[in-house]
């Protein structure tokens, strides 16, 4: 009998290596930290807190808890994961109901909440107006239309006011590029 394929996510890590913070850290040292909780197949993406793994179904546990909890006594910092499967973050690059406007896939932003619950938060400012950006909400994220940028973007702002700052957020390509390195081979 065979055994079951490890099941495979992303986490992402809200303020690593951003510009102005002081939560730095080399990916080596985020991929070291995975593998000790014995994570398979771990990969990162570019310098910003994407990684990458695979879970054995043996030992699932709370993935979220396990990772927060080895930053901070690891790394010396407090850091919010957020954990999509494959499947969400496939999902979430597929069902992109913006591609339409998004112009510029780096001011496209996929945001998501810690608590899938939270989107809902999020519902009463799809009724106001925004133009010439746009808001909109999927399964387990939400997508953003920076039309001039993310850093003086007012819907950005209004968003990560109203989900108090516990959502990720990351660009449409970045994303893209995490369901490649899921459904490919670990390098």
């Amino acid at each position: 009998m065979m055994g079951r394929r490890p099941v495979a996510y992303v986490a992402l890590l809200r303020g690593v290596n951003n510009a102005g913070t002081a939560r730095r850290v080399a990916m080596a040292d985020i991929r070291a930290l995975f593998e000790g909780l014995g994570f398979r197949d771990v990969r990162t993406l570019l310098n910003s807190g994407n990684v990458v793994f695979s879970v054995p179904t043996k030992r699932p546990g709370d993935v979220r808890a396990r990772i927060e909890k080895a930053l901070a006594s690891k790394l010396g910092f407090a850091c919010p994961v957020i954990i999509l499967s494959a499947d969400e973050v496939a999902t979430a690059v597929r069902d992109n109901p913006l591609s339409h406007v998004a112009t510029n896939p780096s001011h496209l932003l996929v945001l998501v909440p810690q608590v899938p619950s939270d989107l809902g938060r999020l519902k009463p400012l799809l009724k106001e107006r925004w133009a010439p950006e746009a808001l909109a909400l999927g399964s387990r994220v939400a997508y953003l239309w920076c039309a001039n940028g993310v850093a003086k973007s007012p819907i950005w702002a209004a968003v990560d006011r109203a989900l108090e700052r516990t959502g990720t957020a990351r660009n449409i390509a970045t994303l893209t590029k995490a369901v490649a390195l899921v459904e490919g081979p670990p390098s």
